[in-house]
């Protein structure tokens, strides 16, 4: 029913902008997709399909036939189109099996290869989609890409250039055309596209850990700020996702995985006075006690690389899963509204609060929930739907106006202002979860299915991968 609202609410009074604002009831295009359109119709498709909802499903794919132009200029996020666009018609496609999704995800794949003309072959951040030349892909003018104004010193991030994979394995097994694959990670020496995890396996990581920033000029860390939230998060992700979605066979994932879960437990992972398990981000050797909402997909995370560690390790993770996943509910708990905040602290007597104004707010994230749903898959223990439960509670109760589901500024206030935003990811994401989380545990089987960071579900085994 949620799903439905939102979804009506966005296509009587946004149909082909990227997102509904529903306190104005109007659309917002915003400046992450370049000049793509529809964010929402194409994060919404699998989740309206999964969902059983036929009408709204036909509804949203009608504007994908007819409606959605990838003859577009204007600079886009890499990392954004690829997890919402990329991933959301991929998903729609293997669901379905409709060829117009997957004809769609394939021209707007060819469309992100320039990014990948550095000198190292890792990534730029930044797109423009319609600078293109796509007869010969590493030509000096086959399209422009740059990084981030604010990343640090011209520098791609990782958790940007690092969650590609996924997708774009599938782009190549789809098309038959391997530069996908050869960019995402297995490209031969010699080729002018480096490998992104070759690249990663020669540079020295600092105690073992991945910094945020690295330069696709010298392919050399840029500083050393290591976070499992935003600009680290879905890189460890999509490592043990990797390894999944290629039927385990995939081990230099595998190991890159157990490795970087091996220092972060080392260095990152921290018990509050109170008890709390938290994982603190990192600046040049200085813990600064703070996690973001972004980091509580890591619970989730955890948890799934449990289920294929070794005997005697497996307990530990699950035990290390739970914990974090319980201060992330936590987070959700000390609120007024039962909603997390953007970031919570652990210093000066704090503990899973927010200590800033400026961390106080709720965009209607997903993270949390994830990590609900995995947990729940993975050990049954009924407090994880309670907890979903009390999201929907506060979902409805905070979060839903008049005219769809908008964020709040304030999530220690019961009467919080709405930011007039209704993100996409609402739709992908949280919805999803949420409905996933008490699902039967065969309606999108981890057994079958990897979800890319975007909550796509990606089908396991589908590639040919050559290890």
């Amino acid at each position: 029913q949620m799903m439905k609202f939102a979804w009506d609410n966005y296509k009587q009074y946004a149909l082909g902008k990227n997102e509904l604002r529903p306190l104005t009831k109007n659309g917002h295009i915003g400046n992450m997709f370049g000049g793509l359109r529809g964010a929402t119709v194409v994060d919404a498709l699998d989740t309206l399909y999964i969902m059983e909802l036929e009408e709204e499903f036909q509804e949203a794919k009608k504007w994908v036939e007819k409606n959605f132009d990838l003859n577009v200029n204007g600079e886009a996020s890499l990392f954004e189109v690829n997890i919402r666009y990329i991933g959301g018609l991929l998903a729609a496609y293997y669901l379905t099996g409709e060829e117009v999704f997957k004809s769609k995800a394939l021209e707007l794949g060819e469309k992100l290869l320039p990014a990948f003309n550095t000198p190292t072959g890792i990534p730029r951040g930044v797109i423009n989609l319609g600078r293109q030349d796509t007869r010969s892909l590493f030509s000096p003018c086959s399209g422009m890409s740059w990084s981030w104004g604010w990343a640090s010193a011209g520098s791609s991030i990782l958790a940007e250039f690092g969650t590609l994979h996924l997708e774009f394995l599938h782009l190549s097994e789809l098309s038959g055309n391997p530069v996908f694959a050869e960019k995402a990670s297995t490209s031969q020496l010699g080729s002018l596209v480096m490998n992104i995890r070759k690249v990663l396996n020669r540079v020295e990581k600092p105690q073992g850990l991945y910094p945020n920033f690295l330069s696709p000029v010298t392919g050399n860390w840029v500083q050393h700020h290591v976070s499992i939230g935003g600009l680290g998060d879905s890189f460890y992700e999509y490592l043990i996702k990797s390894w999944l979605m290629s039927d385990k066979k995939d081990s230099e994932a595998k190991k890159m995985y157990d490795d970087a879960l091996e220092a972060i437990e080392k260095h990152l992972v921290k018990k509050s006075a109170g008890g709390l398990t938290y994982i603190a981000e990192w600046r040049g050797g200085i813990l600064d006690h703070k996690m973001g909402h972004l980091a509580c997909f890591s619970g989730g995370m955890i948890a799934l690389g449990a289920e294929h560690a070794g005997e005697e390790r497996k307990q530990h993770y699950v035990n290390l899963a739970a914990e974090i996943t319980n201060t992330c509910h936590e987070s959700y708990a000390r609120s007024d509204t039962k909603l997390g905040p953007e970031a919570f602290r652990f210093d000066a007597g704090t503990e899973a609060m927010a200590t800033r104004l400026s961390e106080r707010y709720y965009i209607l994230r997903p993270e949390v929930v994830e990590s609900y749903m995995y947990m729940w898959r993975l050990t049954h223990d009924p407090k994880y739907r309670q907890w979903g439960w009390e999201v929907v509670k506060a979902l409805e109760k905070h979060c839903r106006v008049e005219a769809g589901f908008s964020g709040i500024r304030d999530v220690y206030t019961t009467t919080p202002t709405h930011d007039n935003m209704q993100q996409s990811f609402f739709l992908a994401e949280t919805l999803k979860y949420l409905y996933l989380l008490f699902c039967e545990d065969d309606v999108l089987s981890l057994d079958d299915w990897v979800f890319n960071t975007e909550a796509h579900p990606l089908p396991i085994n589908h590639t040919n991968f050559k290890a």
